[in-house]
């Protein structure tokens, strides 16, 4: 075992290698949700429909699910500082591309780049957390990450309203290049190897099979709309069948010990629970995030960078209280947040079946902070639970599945509950109903759907332990892969 596994990181200070790697995550993550509020001047400048436009968003998502399955193979077979190289330097091609782009379609093969960059971060920051930092320290650092990686996408939609205001889409490529240059010049300069790469050859039919079947069931989840179901469904099925297939295909590898992505990290109880209660509130939450700003855009009249910075203290508050939480994790445990955190995401989204085109404003900041807070509470212990089940050398490959279902849930939750909205507002409509009131309503009981998964939530949360367990055979990775293939 290298001397840097044996001896991880103690004292209070979070270690540099880590902190390196908040601060490109931050970037990246920031960059997938900038491109929100620019939908129109793509339309204009591009000469593209909005359909069309959507696809700068979802193209990102589809990547992002087909190429996180295989970082867990190729974190274990990389240095720390390769796979940092690989993962800005594609990340600044793809942004320097998007930045220049003469066209739409050079423009999305530009966000495509990008989000192949972006999908070893999250893997590549939370694999070595949890090999460097000592167990009783990693609540207060995940906690820190938990600040980074909420502020981002909550500063996403502000930053570009602002960039947009005085300036071209391109911009928001634009400002980014320098951030990201440097801070891919400071990353190499202070990172440090952890661990030592392991050998082995990656299996092409697993990455087909991967690719296929989780950007196909994320690209048919993103098409479903209440007039049109059943060509979405076949695509849901077919990358369903090809998850199987790639399933199938992990387990009878893992008797040779090189799967793509090693599926004995669901026999860890602690971690399956985790990974249930991470997918569905990210149901929850993304359908909210879908929701919130059609209601204040379409139906209440404000601007994108108004709606941006309405729902901006929610985001702060998520991420600052981030490294609160953390510090309570270590001290006393999971339940102490995740149960309160789980029974406060049911109630805000409850709270907002109540929209009204008389809502105050307050009551919307009031009901979104206390999402965000309740989110905060939740995430950070729930990650460091579920991670912290796993033996070692499941690391890299328990945040894959993590970001994985993480992304399926994402367009899951916002399939559903678009889907929900149009279904009623359409029914409504043909019944008479005016338009306002139709879609005033469709929301409304896409935010009961919500809420009801937020329940599964609590119960998922209930369910979960204060502390992980001790992992059992650690550092004996092929002794625990024939009782899987049996079981």
């Amino acid at each position: 075992m290298p001397a840097e596994l044996s001896a991880p990181a103690s004292g209070r200070r979070t270690p540099t290698v880590i902190r390196v790697l908040v601060l490109a995550t931050f970037v990246v993550i920031l960059n997938e949700t900038i491109m929100i509020n620019a939908i129109p001047r793509l339309m204009d400048d591009l000469a593209v429909t909005e359909r069309a436009a959507q696809w700068v968003s979802t193209a990102f998502m589809l990547t992002m699910a087909a190429v996180i399955p295989t970082t867990g193979w190729f974190l274990q077979r990389v240095s720390t500082r390769q796979a940092y190289a690989v993962a800005m330097g594609v990340f600044l091609a793809g942004t320097a591309l998007s930045a220049v782009a003469p066209s739409f379609a050079v423009l999305l093969l530009g966000r495509i780049i990008q989000a192949g960059g972006t999908a070893v971060m999250m893997p590549l920051l939370m694999t070595t957390l949890m090999t460097v930092v000592p167990e009783q320290d990693r609540g207060r650092v995940m906690g820190n990450v938990t600040l980074a990686i909420s502020v981002a996408p909550a500063l996403g939609p502000v930053v570009s309203g602002l960039v947009l205001q005085i300036g071209s889409w391109r911009w928001l490529f634009v400002l980014v290049l320098p951030i990201t240059g440097v801070v891919t010049w400071l990353g190499l300069r202070r990172l440090e190897n952890i661990g030592e790469p392991q050998a082995g050859a990656i299996d092409s039919a697993s990455v087909v099979l991967a690719a296929l079947g989780f950007g196909g069931l994320v690209f048919g989840l993103s098409r479903f709309e209440s007039s049109n179901l059943t060509s979405p469904a076949l695509i849901v099925a077919a990358g369903s069948a090809l998850i199987a297939a790639f399933v199938f295909r992990q387990l009878r590898m893992q008797r040779t010990g090189t799967p793509l992505l090693d599926l004995r990290v669901l026999r860890s109880g602690t971690y399956s629970k985790a990974l249930v209660l991470m997918s569905i509130a990210f149901m929850a939450m993304l359908g909210s995030m879908i929701l919130l700003p059609l209601y204040l855009q379409n139906l209440r009249g404000l601007s994108p960078l108004q709606t941006g910075l309405l729902v901006m203290p929610g985001g702060l508050a998520m991420g600052l209280l981030g490294p609160t939480v953390g510090r309570v994790f270590d001290r006393f445990g999971g339940r102490l947040l995740v149960i309160p955190g789980s029974i406060g995401i049911a109630a805000s989204l409850a709270g907002f079946t109540q929209i009204s085109m008389t809502m105050p404003y307050w009551q919307l900041i009031a009901l979104h902070m206390l999402l965000m807070v309740s989110l905060a509470a939740t995430f950070t212990p729930v990650f460091t639970l579920g991670l912290g089940a796993l033996p070692q050398h499941l690391y890299s490959h328990g945040s894959s599945m993590l970001g994985t279902l993480q992304q399926v849930a994402a367009a899951f939750g916002t399939a559903l509950v678009v889907t929900v909205m149009s279904a009623r507002s359409t029914e409504l409509v043909a019944d008479g109903t005016d338009p306002v009131t139709a879609h005033l309503d469709g929301m409304r009981l896409a935010f009961v759907v919500s809420a009801a998964l937020a329940l599964i939530v609590i119960a998922m949360a209930v369910l979960l332990p204060s502390r992980a367990a001790a992992p059992e055979a650690a550092g004996e990775p092929e002794t625990v892969a024939p009782e899987l293939v049996k079981g």
